[in-house]
């Protein structure tokens, strides 16, 4: 199991959650090295982004869940891009990685983290890929009980038909 980090650790752990990732794609498609990752990312392959943010998403979504208590469960969900979202700042896979987490009420701490990650994984993912650094790595959508009880905004997600989020971690 992978080591969750403190609050003030999310900046360094951002270096290991990538690392983490490009070995699950690699894996995945049967790449011989993370280098291989880079490459496809690079050349825009939906593919290695969609592995990419996968499992960059469930081990944001595990810290998450490890460090605020009130987190019930977090989803990975579609969302059609837009031109400023492309992947990796290039044509392909879109950014940011669309996270939805359900948790018993809503936090200022949880929505601090939640941009804490946001700006590590930047930061990362312009190391590791190059280039310039996103804008936005995570957008993270919270929704509480009563939000997911009267299927309001994100909470809705949770019960469509055609663009129901994917679970990822739970409680």
């Amino acid at each position: 199991m992978n080591e969750v980090p403190e609050v003030k650790d999310v900046a360094g752990t951002a270096q290991v959650v990538l690392t983490q990732a490009m070995e699950y794609c690699a894996q995945k498609m049967r790449l011989d090295s993370s280098q291989a990752v880079i490459d496809r990312l690079r050349a825009s392959n939906g593919q290695a982004c969609e592995y990419c943010h996968y499992s960059v998403a469930k081990q944001v979504a595990e810290s998450l869940g490890t460090l605020d208590e009130n987190v019930k469960a977090a989803y990975i969900y579609d969302y059609d891009a837009t031109p400023e979202d492309l992947c990796f700042g290039v044509a392909g896979r879109a950014l940011p990685i669309h996270l939805l987490v359900w948790a018993g009420r809503k936090t200022a701490a949880l929505n601090i983290l939640a941009e804490t990650w946001d700006r590590a994984l930047a930061e990362g993912y312009a190391e590791v890929i190059g280039g310039r650094k996103p804008a936005r790595v995570l957008d993270l959508q919270v929704v509480d009980d009563a939000d997911v009880e009267e299927r309001l905004g994100h909470g809705g997600l949770l019960f469509s038909l055609h663009h129901r989020p994917v679970q990822i971690w739970r409680r």
